[in-house]
């Protein structure tokens, strides 16, 4: 196991002790994130749990001690791969289990992912507590098959429960990025947008949407004709990026402001991830939702779904959506206001402000009685 920066010292010794693992995404990191920092308010000591090269390692390190096993999800039919897998997934375990033992952890809060089965597997192996927060309406397999094992699962969705009838389950929402928990909406400073344009913010998680980005490109100049101003995270994984331009069009790998654009946009546009729903929820944003079709057993259309039948967003499989119908979508949404103001009032019905404390104390109550 690599560490990329010390344990906590001797001042925290006397505080309890976390071990968080999470990988990955920003669905799985800014829940964990945020979790993480409410408890450290509360005074627990945090380390934190990820694997090398993704994205933990840079967002990581500048706030917890970040330890690193090598290991990698359990992809398609058994073959000569299996072997490995398993056998890096066996010694990812027994490296969690003495890290765990050795640093005196006072018990495993996890995200989900593959790195949640060794780090679950080896706290319930040492007798510790395991709370795992599943965001998703669809759990992901780990979850399935290893919620019976945790203490307790919290869950982003309702609905999630039926999902998992052998698991102790509360539902709690899923924790945001404190930029969006701010007493007053954030005002957008960077990018500058006029006062009262129509704004369409383009979003497509933290890994970006390419086949969205083509879509959104090829609706732009109607939207902009139509008064509207769009700015466009585009990911960094996109080679036509720079492919159109326009003054009202602002587009960049990423932006920092994200609460403030949510707070600011008119509509949003993008993948259906847990996290991007949460903060279009908590923001109140009416959305247009194009859910990634090759996520794991394709929950993001579940998840979309879900925020469907809320009537907080419209769902548009990708295979089923061309740039003309994304177009018309649109402008259908921008000349109707009525419709977007009950949208973003359904979107704030879906919202749970401050599930990062609600999650934090159950962790709590669930560390206090081990």
């Amino acid at each position: 196991m690599s560490q990329a920066s010390s344990s906590a010292d001797a001042t925290t010794a006397a505080s309890p002790r976390l071990l968080v693992a999470a990988s990955g995404t920003g669905g799985h990191l800014f829940p964990a994130i945020a979790t993480a920092e409410a408890l450290v308010r509360e005074g627990y000591a945090i380390d934190w749990l990820g694997v090398p090269d993704r994205l933990e390692t840079s967002l990581v390190p500048s706030h917890f001690p970040l330890h690193t096993v090598r290991m990698a999800g359990f992809q398609g039919r058994p073959g000569l791969g299996t072997a490995k897998t398993l056998g890096r997934f066996a010694q990812a375990v027994v490296q969690v289990r003495t890290l765990l033992d050795q640093g005196h952890f006072d018990g495993v809060f996890t995200t989900g992912g593959y790195i949640a089965a060794p780090a679950i597997i080896a706290a319930r192996s040492l007798g510790l507590p395991a709370v795992l927060h599943e965001s998703n309406a669809l759990p992901g397999k780990v979850t399935r098959w290893l919620s019976p094992w945790c203490t307790t699962v919290a869950l982003g969705f309702a609905e999630t429960r039926d999902r998992l009838p052998r698991a102790k389950t509360i539902v709690v929402g899923t924790p945001v990025r404190e930029q969006f928990l701010t007493p007053e909406p954030p005002v957008l400073s960077d990018p500058a947008i006029p006062e009262g344009v129509p704004l369409i913010v383009v979003v497509g998680g933290s890994q970006g949407a390419v086949a969205v980005n083509k879509l959104v490109r090829s609706a732009a100049p109607a939207w902009i004709d139509a008064g509207a101003w769009i700015v466009h995270q585009t990911g960094s994984s996109d080679p036509e990026a720079d492919s159109f331009s326009h003054p009202h069009y602002i587009h960049r790998p990423f932006f920092g402001e994200m609460a403030a654009l949510m707070h600011r946009a008119t509509l949003a546009i993008g993948r259906a991830g847990a996290g991007t729903l949460t903060e279009l929820a908590i923001s109140h944003t009416p959305s247009i939702l194009i859910p990634y079709p090759y996520a794991a057993e394709d929950h993001q259309t579940v998840n979309a779904r879900a925020f469907e039948q809320a009537q907080a967003a419209i769902l548009c499989p990708q295979s089923q959506t061309t740039a003309d119908d994304l177009q018309r979508l649109g402008l259908g949404l921008l000349e109707n206001s009525a419709q977007l103001q009950a949208m973003a009032a359904a979107a704030g019905q879906l919202a749970v402000a401050n599930s990062a404390t609600r999650l934090a104390d159950l962790i709590q109550k669930v560390v206090l009685h081990r």
